[in-house]
């Protein structure tokens, strides 16, 4: 466990994120400390589908619901 300032952080930025792989770096602001430390895991670019996938509706249903709404505002007027 390593402790550093906020301005030295900053000064050896590279220095404490290889430290970090090893070992966990906390930055002391004041009477705060944040950890810097490894992810577990690599981020993936896009996530996996879910439960809210099979809600999901096609394009051509959204213009279709879009159009009806669209013309039962201008057919009754803006609320």
């Amino acid at each position: 466990m390593t402790v550093v300032s906020t301005k030295e952080f900053n000064t050896n930025q590279e220095k404490y994120f290889d430290m970090a792989v090893k070992e966990q770096v906390y930055i002391q602001r004041g009477n705060c400390l944040f950890i810097i430390t490894k992810a577990s895991e690599p981020k993936k670019k896009y996530k996996e589908p879910d439960a809210d996938l099979s809600r999901a509706i096609t394009m051509d249903e959204f213009l279709t619901g879009a159009k009806e709404d669209l013309r039962e505002i201008f057919r009754n007027g803006k609320k």
